[in-house]
């Protein structure tokens, strides 16, 4: 997909769809976003390109700093490119929906479970019987329907985050943007989410774009695998990820494949790690 290069594009993101979600393809082109720091301009995002096709899971593994959220967010069209440029299409060419799942507790507090689930839908102007009827269906897929009625204090952190997913499903995204949503959950729920998210994926037919720092996390989920290097944030390498779907965790961890594939982006990643850890001692001195 040939996208022009234009300086101080925007990200081109096509307003809300209202019909049935499905993939969108997303192609970077030659994007960078600089941030002004203390001691002058900062490039997070160093001449990027990318393409994700539709319906497919890409998985970006870094260091700390190297500018996967800033990638991510410039995708979601919450951040952009100072040069560059990003476009978001959907295959039938009908305007592109997404939603972004944060890390850590992302649900309003002060809202049911339902009343989380139903806040897209609501702010669309959805009739209050069909918002009744799709937050039911995505609490049952997500699991959550006994508890409907309660409220985020009431659930474990892992339920949390699915309230979450739900929520980015109610609006019918076809690209669902993620930035390390289990990082702070412990390892059995991590788990159990992952599985879910890989059911409601295969279900859904959404594209996913999803940051982690795990690599046992991008190799159990991802299609492919973008390793970023160290600030300013480049791909550094793209890693085909091949076992079969649907997939069982268990047996994608015995596989032989997987200790290779393992190696590998951990090969990449540690030279980048410990240039991270050296360009930030640096700064502290």
């Amino acid at each position: 997909m040939a996208v022009a290069l234009a300086p101080h594009a925007p990200v081109i993101a096509a307003p809300a769809s209202t019909g049935a979600a499905g993939g969108a393809a997303v192609a970077v082109d030659r994007v960078s976003r600089t941030f002004a720091g203390p001691h002058g301009d900062v490039v997070a995002v160093d001449d990027v390109s990318l393409d994700v096709a539709e319906g497919e899971f890409v998985v970006i593994v870094g260091p700390s700093g190297c500018g996967k959220t800033t990638l991510l967010r410039m995708i979601a069209g919450l951040e952009t490119p100072i040069t560059g440029r990003i476009l978001v299409s959907a295959p039938d060419n009908r305007p592109v929906r997404n939603a972004m799942v944060f890390q850590g507790r992302s649900v309003f507090p002060w809202l049911s479970v339902e009343a989380n689930v139903a806040y897209g839908l609501k702010l669309d102007g959805v009739s209050r019987a069909e918002q009744r009827e799709k937050t039911s269906n995505l609490l049952s897929l997500v699991g959550l329907s006994r508890f409907a009625k309660a409220w985020p204090h009431q659930l474990s952190e892992g339920m949390r985050q699915r309230v979450a997913i739900a929520r980015a499903l109610a609006v019918d995204p076809q690209m669902l943007l993620m930035d390390e949503p289990f990082g702070a959950l412990d390892e059995q729920t991590r788990f159990i989410l992952q599985e879910e998210l890989l059911r409601i994926w295969e279900a859904t037919g959404n594209t996913v774009v999803f940051v982690t720092h795990s690599i046992d996390e991008a190799l159990t989920l991802a299609d492919r695998v973008v390793v970023m290097s160290a600030q300013p944030g480049r791909i550094k390498a793209e890693i085909p990820i091949a076992f079969d779907r649907p997939r069982d965790q268990a047996t994608v961890r015995s596989d032989p494949r997987f200790a290779e594939k393992f190696a590998t982006i951990w090969s990449l990643l540690k030279e980048e790690v410990q240039e991270a850890r050296r360009s930030a001692g640096e700064m502290v001195r």
